[in-house]
């Protein structure tokens, strides 16, 4: 007897059309071909600023004689830069420190050890200037160490706006990109397809630069030389294609 089951076709039925409906998310899901490149651009600009990062330290059998003395130097140091027409946005004090100096007495020959004696007091107080007018750089830190700045002495030379030679870089770097991808595909026999992704790596400062000639800067009669050189700035993208086969 031939008889049929209608709730058996129709699960077949429905277990056709899933399998069906499953191989094609599966293709749909594969990734295409693609290609990823990354690239580094750069810029250079001649500064137009420095950062100067200068320190009175004063030492003194007591804290109050020492903060005195400090207070005193770094007050003409001030006085100094406003007349050299630094602004006060351009001033800032830092790292303002009161430090004990200890005695340690020699261990006795018993192995008795006296505690240390404080013997004095050092004070030391930074300042952070913006020079804005490098011509006035050399002399200003002249100036500067001639009135009692005794330590620190690092200068940065920065740009007051960085925004142009940053855009060089950014563009520099895209054209890198695309001639590497465009080599690499020719070299494969492939084609550039859309571009499907986008990323920008680092945005690149210029390094600090370290002013480590005190010994120098005590000696000078005249303004200190400098040279301010380029600062260079970099910039990486990261860009990916699809392929064209």
């Amino acid at each position: 007897m031939n008889f049929s089951n209608p709730f058996l076709s129709a699960a077949l039925a429905i277990s056709v059309v899933s399998v069906s409906a499953g191989d094609v998310r599966a293709q749909q899901v594969q990734p295409s071909p693609r290609i990823s490149v990354s690239a580094t651009g750069t810029s250079s600009i001649a500064p137009d600023m420095a950062i100067l990062n200068l320190s009175v330290l004063r030492r003194a059998e007591t804290a109050r004689e020492a903060l005195n003395a400090n207070s005193e130097a770094m007050t003409q140091v001030l006085a100094a830069m406003k007349e050299a027409g630094v602004e006060d946005r351009d001033l800032q004090t830092s790292n303002f420190n009161i430090s004990p100096e200890y005695h340690y007495p020699k261990r006795a020959s018993s192995g008795e050890q006296k505690p240390p004696k404080i013997v004095g007091y050092t004070v030391s107080n930074s300042l952070t200037v913006r020079i804005r007018n490098l011509e006035e750089l050399g002399t200003i830190l002249d100036r500067s160490v001639s009135l009692g700045v005794n330590n620190g002495g690092n200068v940065q030379f920065t740009n007051s706006n960085s925004d142009a030679p940053v855009e060089e870089a950014r563009k520099n770097a895209m054209q890198r990109a695309i001639a590497k991808a465009k080599t690499l595909t020719s070299e494969a026999g492939v084609s550039l397809g859309k571009i499907v992704m986008i990323s920008e790596q680092n945005r690149g400062r210029p390094r600090p630069k370290a002013f480590a000639r005190t010994a120098r800067l005590e000696a000078a009669s005249d303004a200190v030389p400098i040279a301010s050189g380029e600062n260079s700035y970099s910039v990486t993208v990261n860009v990916t294609w699809e392929l064209q086969q």
